[in-house]
């Protein structure tokens, strides 16, 4: 095949969805965060949404790929054309129970006994459904049905339906009105950012090549297939492929700008064309709204200009004396819990809870909901490096401390929480007032290596070391759990591309780094004014 001649040892823009080349991208991390944390949280019923090529499909089965089989039980069915009663038989024939029968009441006791005894063993079962914007009203009670069983106090099977922006139009539907007041958990699917679909690209070439990069994108070409492309993975890989095409017959190891004009314009002709006729009394009347609010906003805008409020000004600067004093007058153990739990939140897992009669302490709440403290030193662009929530510690009159939860870094302001004087952002210079650099970082050891205690644990603990590290893109080794200079090298390696200190040992930054740039793994960022509006 023509991607071979480059050295790679699968084609990198395949169209078929394939978890292996998962790359996540902002939109991406967050779906995830919801699905996993509504499944853990048994929360019965969620709903995955998104438009055409954004990515469900592969986000689905990374999903089924990384959840415990010891402790799930997973079904995905993909078949949007089935009656009720091909529904149910579907569901029994992917948990392995009998599907044979055409009596529904009979399937439906027997995937009633199943979940009953997966509950009392301790496992949670998940019933994905992809393409669920193609069901039937008929089939989608049936998914209302399977979702009854449940005993006092748990939901005995965990629904998902992944779907495009259809489906929501299909649930709002009177007749599925119950069906619909069950999802506790939604979540549509965006497509990616400029800068994301960049490093996607990156990845996937990265990815198929055992970490080298054989062939390069001029940030021309990158533009191009972001404007085509609107950042959905499906279009990106279409025309990625085709330019790949070309480098490959006119020999190149760039993809040029024109290349990527001309690969976009093969693609176009593949496409089906969209009809979007417009009614021409919808569009008069589409103009005439247009022109009245128009003129509204003319009217009132001159009229603001006129009578500017005095609430238009900013708000006074935050002095320290005020700051310090706001946070001392804070409890050490409320301050702690609020700030804690601040960036728990961000985390998507539930807030930590204070020991009645013992006092709490930060590494004791981390450990509550399995997250690993680590403290660093540094200014704030250290901190936005790091990408990941933090804990500032602040000394305060009287010599104690206080903790702040930095959720958000811009060029000018921060987010944090709790609010500092009714603040819920300041600007950098009111933080460098009252913050001298420390900070702890809560992050979590997904594969648990730095916890690994026993020699063969430890084992365990450096192949998944040396996978991750192979993953980035710093190891071509043999994973074979020998903590080898090798294997040292390309931890150093790794810091020193992450702007770390490069003595090659695996401390905690390093590993945390190493799970967010592995890919596959979830931690959240820290926001930014464009993303979240302004919002903290």
């Amino acid at each position: 095949m023509y991607w071979e001649s480059f050295g790679f040892k699968e084609a990198p823009f395949a169209l078929t969805p394939n978890p292996s080349f998962l790359f996540l991208s902002s939109p991406h991390q967050e779906a995830f965060a919801h699905l996993l944390f509504a499944i853990e949280s048994r929360a019965g019923f969620i709903e995955l949404s998104g438009e055409v090529g954004t990515g469900k499909t592969t986000i689905v089965r990374t999903l089924l790929n990384q959840l415990d089989p010891e402790t799930h039980r997973t079904a995905l069915i993909f078949n949007p054309t089935l009656s009720p009663l091909g529904l149910l038989q579907e569901v029994n024939s992917e948990f392995g129970l009998d599907c044979v029968s055409h009596d529904m009441r009979e399937l439906h006791t027997t995937l009633n006994a199943y979940l009953l005894e997966e509950n009392r063993a301790g496992r949670t079962v998940v019933l994905v459904i992809d393409e669920a914007q193609n069901l039937s009203v008929e089939v989608l009670e049936q998914v209302r049905l399977i979702s009854n069983l449940e005993t006092d106090s748990d939901k005995l099977i965990q629904i998902v339906l992944v779907g495009q922006p259809e489906l929501n139009a299909l649930l709002s539907r009177e007749e599925l009105r119950q069906l619909d007041q069950r999802i506790t958990v939604r979540y549509h699917l965006k497509p990616m950012s400029f800068d994301d679909t960049c490093a996607y690209v990156r990845h996937r070439i990265r990815f198929a090549a055992d970490g080298r990069e054989p062939l390069t994108f001029a940030q021309g070409a990158f533009k191009k297939i972001f404007s085509f492309s609107g950042g959905l993975p499906r279009l990106i890989n279409g025309v990625c492929d085709r330019a790949l095409l070309l480098a490959y017959t006119k020999e190149c190891k760039e993809v040029s700008t024109e290349m990527a004009a001309l690969a976009i314009a093969d693609l176009r002709r593949s496409l089906p064309r969209r009809r979007r006729a417009v009614p021409m009394k919808a569009l008069s009347a589409g103009v005439a709204l247009c022109i009245l609010a128009i003129a509204a906003f003319s009217i009132f805008s001159g009229s603001l200009l006129r009578h500017k409020p005095a609430a238009l000004h900013p708000p006074p600067a935050l002095s320290r004396q005020a700051a310090l004093a706001a946070l001392a007058a804070s409890s050490e153990q409320l301050n702690l819990l609020a700030s804690v739990n601040a960036v728990l939140a961000a985390w998507q897992a539930p807030a930590a809870v204070a020991t009645p009669g013992q006092p709490a302490t930060l590494r004791g709440l981390a450990r509550q909901r399995g997250m690993t403290a680590t403290k660093v030193t540094g200014n704030l662009d250290t901190l936005a490096r790091l990408d990941a929530p933090a804990l500032l510690h602040v000394a305060v009159p009287g010599g104690g401390e206080r903790l702040i939860a930095l959720l958000m870094v811009d060029r000018d302001e921060v987010g944090v929480a709790p609010a500092v004087a009714g603040k819920e952002r300041l600007t950098r210079a009111e933080l460098a007032q009252i913050w001298s650099g420390g900070a702890t970082l809560l992050w979590k050891d997904f594969h648990g290596i730095s916890s690994r205690g026993k020699a063969s644990e430890k084992a365990a603990g450096v192949r998944l070391l040396q996978g991750l590290l192979k993953q980035v893109g710093c190891y071509d080794g043999a994973v074979n759990g020998e903590l080898s200079d090798k294997t040292q090298a390309a931890v150093a390696e790794f810091q020193r591309r992450e702007q770390l200190t490069a003595d090659g040992k695996l401390g905690g930054q390093t590993l945390m780094m190493l799970y967010r740039r592995a890919g596959g793994f979830f931690p959240p960022g820290l926001q930014t004014l464009t993303h979240n509006q302004g919002r903290i």
